[in-house]
């Protein structure tokens, strides 16, 4: 039944004021042309300005509805050709779409906070490429949505790659995905003397009452050591569900913490200077058996068979669904420059375990 007119004016005039709200709403939807990056698939969908000037900012926020509608059958939105005015303008953009920004808290990698709370990307070594992960999917807590701004792309490489992680989970062989889901997965990090990212930087803090309550509020088991060390044991969900679609997707990074990550050479250096239970990280089953290489080596080529990957331009603004979509980085040369914000919280305890 349609909603009855308000006060004080006809039924026909309510009628044709909804005529009129819906062509205004259609032209304004227009401004913005939303379409496949590229023939292969949907991932990311490209939006551009059909007109120039446009205000993204203001322009997401009034189809704020839209846009998540399309993020979740994408996965991701790559905004291109845009005018952004600098971080706060990008931060506005992120309010707008998802809400209040994240801190970074309880991160694996090194990022600096650039303002408010958006922070460099991973700052890892130019050369080195990180795989294919969603962000924090080693915790038991996580951003439901991923901003990215490229300030300055690379002259060479530096691309950010994405692959569909319900099409991931479907690639790997049931039988590990089973084991994998029925244990999960048991991250285990040291701290300290120049091991990994320090503990004062992952919790922001130097108060270790402070980590104590953050680890005791979300289930890890941290243990005080020498030399003002820290080592902290967690057993996360190897996958999971979409809290839109409940589609089943895969959803942890025991490719990525397990020392098999590294060079040959580098792991050769890590065992012969720490035993393996004091290295920087590392990753076993829930039940803390090892993981077979093997096994490790089928989910990276699950995720690299999926993976596609775009060049960055000046100002380009990527959107990502962090449940439904994966994102590396590729090696790059020269100076770049990529920002990013993390919005809307989401718990374990709020998803299903992930059984299929």
């Amino acid at each position: 039944m349609p909603p009855e007119a308000p006060d004080g004016a006809s039924k026909g005039a309510g009628a044709l004021g909804g005529v009129r709200r819906a062509a205004v709403r259609l032209s304004e939807e227009s401004l913005v042309r939303l379409e496949p990056l590229r023939d292969g698939g949907p991932l990311p969908l490209l939006a551009t300005p059909a007109a120039s000037g446009l205000d993204l900012s203001s322009w997401a926020g009034r189809h704020r509805e839209l846009l998540r509608s399309r993020l979740v059958e994408n996965g991701a939105i790559l905004f291109r050709g845009f005018e952004v005015a600098g971080v706060e303008d990008f931060e506005r953009l992120i309010e707008g779409i998802a809400g209040p920004l994240l801190e970074y808290t309880y991160g694996s990698t090194p990022r600096s906070r650039v303002g408010g709370n958006i922070y460099t990307s991973t700052e890892y070594p130019a050369h080195q490429e990180i795989p294919l992960h969603n962000e924090m999917s080693y915790s038991h807590d996580w951003p439901l949505k991923i901003f990215f701004f490229c300030v300055q792309p690379s002259p060479q490489g530096g691309e950010t790659p994405l692959c569909d992680s319900r099409r991931v989970f479907d690639r790997i062989d049931p039988d590990l995905r089973d084991r994998l889901i029925g244990k999960g997965v048991l991250y285990v990090r040291n701290y300290g003397e120049g091991l990994d990212v320090p503990w004062q930087k992952v919790f922001q803090t130097d108060d270790r009452s402070q980590v104590e309550q953050f680890c005791r509020a979300a289930g890890i088991v941290w243990e005080w050591r020498e030399g003002d060390r820290l080592r902290t044991r967690e057993v996360c969900q190897a996958a999971g569900r979409h809290p839109v679609t409940d589609e089943a997707v895969w959803f942890n990074q025991a490719h990525l913490f397990h020392v098999s990550n590294v060079s040959q050479e580098a792991r050769d250096q890590l065992l012969a200077s720490y035993a393996e239970e004091d290295l920087p990280r590392n990753a076993y089953y829930g039940d803390g058996t090892r993981f077979e290489e093997e096994d490790l080596q089928e989910i990276r080529d699950a995720y690299r068979g999926e993976a596609v990957a775009f060049p960055w331009e000046a100002g380009d603004i990527l959107m990502v669904d962090n449940m439904l979509t994966a994102h590396a980085r590729k090696p790059f040369s020269g100076p770049r420059r990529v920002v990013v914000g993390m919005a809307e919280s989401w718990r374990q305890s709020q998803a299903a375990r992930g059984k299929a």
